[in-house]
């Protein structure tokens, strides 16, 4: 069973930046697409962005778009989230996820079990 361990949350001011990092267990992840996923109290599971396996294509939610970008670097099977120009409303529990190149998270195969990423104004 793969594993993926989330790390890099925190507590920080606006306009700060972060990276978060997911480590996957095998190495068998990297032939799938990622994703990274967001959950705020009240609000739905959110799409944050998604990566091909090649890493070449990337597509980001509109709301964090030019501030986030998301990569892969497969010689260490991990997936990362560089959060630049954070904002209050970026706060939530971050996930991440493999299996496909989507927006949708029910396309997913594997998750996290998410890192906490509060952004104070």
């Amino acid at each position: 069973q793969v594993q993926l361990v989330e790390s890099g949350g925190g507590v920080v001011q606006a306009g700060d930046s972060l990276t978060l990092s997911c480590t996957a267990s095998e190495t068998s992840v990297n032939s799938y697409g990622k994703g990274w996923f967001r959950h705020a109290p009240g609000k739905e599971r959110e799409f944050v962005a998604t990566i091909t396996a090649s890493g070449r294509d990337t597509h980001y939610a509109d709301s964090v778009r030019g501030r986030f970008t998301i990569s892969r670097d497969d010689a260490k099977n991990t997936l990362f989230l560089q959060m630049n120009t954070l904002k209050p409303e970026d706060t939530a529990v971050y996930f991440c996820a493999v299996g496909t190149y989507s927006t949708v998270a029910k396309n997913y195969r594997y998750w996290g079990q998410g890192t906490q990423v509060t952004v104070s104004s």
